[in-house]
């Protein structure tokens, strides 16, 4: 039997964090402090908490770092994600938390092979294709397994909160077998999309008011 995955955290691209931390105050009305570095992958990131136990993360390859001996992570190498995130940030994809990534991993090999990774202090595990794509355009989940535990209580909470994750599809049913497969149809909702997939934040701002990131 598939052990339930967690939410973990939701990933939004960006061409640089000067620019994604922009796009997000004009939004949602705050600022995403800074995170780290990801020395194995040449990236950095901003990061704050959207729930209790889940958080977003704003992405970019940071200038100056040495390029890695594989493929980045979240497609970023990839010129057509570049230009995508260029002309604005978009949510790329987002991550489940297991304790046993292996076993995960063993139900849906598509997503890829465990790799080790650490910012500061912290030391995880996380599924990453060769190739660095997305499967399925990113609507299907990255696997997390945190080696103390998730650190969403050490993110910053600024008072945003995930009110849903959308998954949109040209082939939902498809993308909803292979969620219930994987133990994630709980974590976020697919609909129908007449062409290209899109994942959609709705989102509750300190103000209020109800905004979507795609």
């Amino acid at each position: 039997m598939t052990t339930p995955l967690a939410l973990d955290h939701v990933v939004i691209g960006c061409a640089s964090l000067e620019q994604g931390v922009a796009y997000v105050r004009e939004k949602l009305g705050v600022t995403v402090p800074p995170g780290g570095q990801h020395p194995r992958l040449g990236t950095h990131n901003c990061l704050m908490r959207i729930g209790d136990t889940f958080y977003l993360e704003l992405i970019a390859i940071e200038p100056g770092a040495p390029k890695p001996s594989r493929a980045r992570w979240f497609g970023l190498d990839d010129p057509r994600q570049q230009a995508r995130i260029k002309e604005r940030p978009r949510a790329l994809t987002w991550v489940a938390g297991t304790p046993d990534i292996a076993t995960a991993l063993a139900a849906a090999p598509e997503l890829g092979t465990a790799v080790e990774m650490t910012r500061g202090d912290l030391l995880w595990q996380i599924s990453i294709r060769d190739d660095g794509a997305l499967p399925e355009n990113g609507t299907l989940p990255q696997l997390i397994e945190w080696s103390a535990g998730s650190p969403a209580a050490r993110i910053p909470d600024l008072g945003v909160r995930l009110e849903r994750l959308t998954l949109h599809h040209p082939q939902p049913d498809l993308l909803a077998r292979k969620l219930d497969e994987m133990g994630a149809s709980h974590l976020a909702e697919v609909s129908r999309a007449p062409r290209d997939t899109a994942i959609v934040l709705t989102l509750r701002t300190p103000r209020g008011d109800v905004v979507s990131l795609c």
